[in-house]
């Protein structure tokens, strides 16, 4: 694999490699993502009524979302960690059957923030699955995809679908 290779994962024998970002220069970078969970409504409005037995279930996913984008590098192997210097999530619904959990991730540095936005709302959503269980089974976490990225030398990007 040569370096101009849009598979920089990979080294010269296409073994698995974390890649040196040690040249790169630091930018300020941005990184927001979604994912959506569907539910029956009585669910939805328990959740937001703070009625689940569990607890404030958006709260908890709130702060679970927050301690998984501090440590995707554990979960992610080709990741770099990386010093975070704002994550902020936010819920919103639809009125009837769907839970949207939106995470913007901030740094400034040589790699950009997108696997720690899309891991942020994973994680808060499978707190969310968790919380609610008891109550519903067959809740489906959905659509989780990048909305957006700003910085780096790909420049940025912003979904055109949503």
């Amino acid at each position: 694999m040569s370096d101009s290779s849009p598979l920089t994962h990979f080294n010269e024998q296409g073994r698995a490699r974390m890649v040196d970002i040690s040249d790169k220069p630091e930018t300020k970078r941005t990184a927001t993502a979604r994912s959506t969970l569907l539910m029956k409504s009585e669910t939805l409005a328990l959740i937001k009524q703070g009625k689940m037995k569990k607890g404030d279930v958006l709260a908890v996913a709130q702060v679970a979302g927050i301690m998984a984008a501090k440590k995707t590098s554990d979960w992610i192997p080709m990741c770099h960690p990386i010093a975070l210097s704002g994550i902020d999530i936010q819920f919103a619904d639809n009125g009837s059957n769907e839970l949207y959990i939106e995470a913007t991730v901030r740094t400034t540095g040589p790699t950009g923030v997108e696997m720690e936005a899309l891991t942020a709302v994973s994680a808060a959503a499978l707190t969310v699955y968790d919380m609610c269980k008891a109550a519903e089974k067959d809740m489906i976490i959905s659509s989780t995809l990048l909305v957006m990225k700003t910085g780096g030398k790909n420049g940025d990007f912003h979904r055109q679908d949503s």
